[in-house]
């Protein structure tokens, strides 16, 4: 899969996920999609290459980055907690779904209950 497409199928993605937003930085030029006014994936172009950025929980994080030729620590962020997707041959259509829905699992779990769009645990996933 190519850059553009990862980001495609991330933002997809991100649309069926409850609660979400979305606003646009042009000094970076950066996407950046919340959910409780927190972010959990950003998209941008590095030097030519489209990546998508996402929470990980850190010990997950180091597993994917081992893992996967294409998923390196976060770009900008912070190392431990938010990886970084390229488009190559290691990510798949499944992969980018699941780590999309993952990150934004994440940041509804720290988000007080009242603010909460769906249960952390149970809640909707990208189809």
């Amino acid at each position: 899969m190519n850059g553009q497409e990862l980001q495609k199928i991330a933002g997809d993605c991100t649309a069926e996920l409850p609660g979400t937003g979305q606003e646009h930085r042009l000094s970076p030029d950066w996407e950046l999609h919340k959910v409780g006014g927190k972010v959990f994936m950003l998209m941008t172009d590095m030097p030519g290459r489209p990546v998508v950025i996402l929470k990980a929980d850190p010990d997950d994080a180091t597993a994917l980055c081992k893992q996967y030729a294409d998923i390196s620590p976060g770009y900008h962020m912070n190392k431990r907690h938010w990886i970084t997707m390229e488009g190559g041959d290691t990510i798949d259509d499944k992969l980018v779904k699941e780590l999309v829905t993952d990150s934004y699992r994440l940041v509804v779990g720290g988000l007080p209950k009242s603010k909460q769009p769906v249960d952390p645990h149970t809640g909707n996933h990208c189809a």
